[in-house]
């Protein structure tokens, strides 16, 4: 997860409300702290937790890897588990911040799907446990737009404007979503090191796909699709919902899809070095790997039951996107030195406007 809007910022103060008028009763509890993505715990499973094992729980929440590194980097806090995405896990791993995951602790690691560990950055599950699989899409208002293919070509229309010529569409300011993108249309591996593959991913954003978005935005698309200021959106799927919730008609013209090929995430769970709470962050895992557990998780968000294979029988919600979509997308890896390259090509041409 890489992005947050007002109405997850809204939802973390009151979360952070909650938890500090429950503290005062808990201070002589064993104490979990956990250092996530806002919207991505639903209270009501923590609440279970610190329950059914009489424990208090503590959240604090970041936007992006980059904040939660920096803030790790820098100490002063203890937090026992984190929730990075997968091509964060290698970086912490090689900086000692991750404590080794024992197997032993956590029966339910049985309910992972095979397929997604295949993917993983960690598939014998040594320092991270896979929590959520998924991808950024495009969002589309087909009463606006009602022709296109489900394909990143969508960005190469030059028709998608409004009356008076300005266009209606816009992508994430993510590095490696839109060079993923690119280069994932071109045929090439969104994790590719190859200098010429990445120049081609460039030129193509810059030639084709640039001139006819509004801006990259990572942080208000979500406002942005709901005001119909945008009509296509290349973002994440839960955010536009919780946008236009209650809106029927916009829901009703809402179509989300994951092109082929497409850059993925896998957000896992890691416990960190230095965690005071090393047995209680490992059943805090066992715990949200219950299968009628993670089905809440993942019917909160409108989520397909990715991860966990025996939840799947417990989703009450429809999902935004199938666990089958999710199978032909490529997992984002850490480039290594490659990021350079990325680096370079997006801060020096990509952004410049």
């Amino acid at each position: 997860m890489k992005r947050r809007t007002v109405f997850a910022k809204v939802l973390v103060i009151l979360g952070a409300l909650a938890f500090a008028l429950s503290g005062s009763s808990c201070e002589r509890r064993e104490t979990l702290r956990i250092y996530t993505w806002t919207l991505y715990l639903p209270t009501s499973i923590v609440r279970q937790f610190e329950s059914e094992f009489g424990v208090r729980v503590i959240m604090d929440y970041y936007t992006s890897n980059e904040e939660m590194l920096a803030r790790l980097m820098a100490g002063g806090v203890n937090f026992d588990l984190a929730f990075p995405s997968g091509d964060f896990v290698p970086i912490l791993d090689r900086l000692g911040k991750l404590y080794p995951i024992d197997h032993a602790m956590i029966p339910n690691l049985a309910n992972i799907d095979p397929v997604i560990l295949e993917k993983s950055a960690d598939p014998l599950i040594e320092s991270s446990v896979p929590y959520f699989y998924g991808a950024a899409g495009i969002i589309v208002n087909t009463a606006r737009v009602p022709d296109f293919e489900r394909s990143w070509s969508i960005f190469e229309r030059a028709d998608i404007r409004d009356a008076a010529g300005n266009p209606r569409m816009s992508m994430l300011d993510d590095m490696r979503e839109v060079m993923g993108a690119a280069l994932s249309y071109l045929g090439y591996s969104v994790n590719t090191r190859n200098p010429a593959e990445i120049a081609a991913a460039r030129d193509h954003i810059v030639r084709h796909w640039r001139p006819n978005i509004v801006r990259f935005d990572s942080e208000a698309f979500g406002i942005g699709y709901s005001n119909e200021d945008f009509w296509v959106v290349h973002g994440f799927p839960e955010l536009i919902f919780a946008e236009i919730a209650g809106n029927e008609r916009l829901i009703r013209d809402t179509s989300f899809f994951i092109p082929e090929g497409s850059p993925a995430y896998i957000d896992s769970i890691v416990i960190l070095d230095g965690s005071r709470s090393v047995e209680l962050a490992h059943e805090f895992i066992n715990f949200v790997h219950r299968p009628e557990v993670y089905a809440e998780f993942v019917d909160m968000l409108n989520f397909p039951a990715s991860v966990n294979v025996p939840a799947r029988r417990y989703t009450t919600v429809v999902p935004m996107f199938t666990v089958e979509e999710l199978y032909y997308t490529e997992l984002v890896q850490d480039a290594g030195p490659a990021f350079a390259y990325f680096d370079d090509a997006w801060l020096n041409t990509i952004r410049i406007e």
